[in-house]
């Protein structure tokens, strides 16, 4: 898919490992409901005033269970 193909581009050029580039693709595939619903949280948060890493860090937490399902 494209849109994986521009995910992985980006994810490479911050420096992010290809195996766990590849493990993350293979989440997002798995249950991508999932994965909007983190990000719109994250942005609510950091539109909050709470900064992207923290927010990212608190909403992750919160489904913390949900991810370890889809490794």
């Amino acid at each position: 898919m494209f849109k994986n193909f521009l995910l992985k581009k980006m994810l490479r050029t911050k420096g992010v490992p290809e195996a766990q580039i590849d493990m993350f693709i293979n989440m997002m595939e798995k249950n991508p409901q999932l994965f909007e619903t983190i990000a719109k949280e994250v942005a609510e948060k950091v539109k909050g005033g709470m900064d992207e890493m923290t927010a990212g860090m608190v909403v992750m937490k919160k489904y913390e269970s949900e991810l370890k399902k889809l490794v």
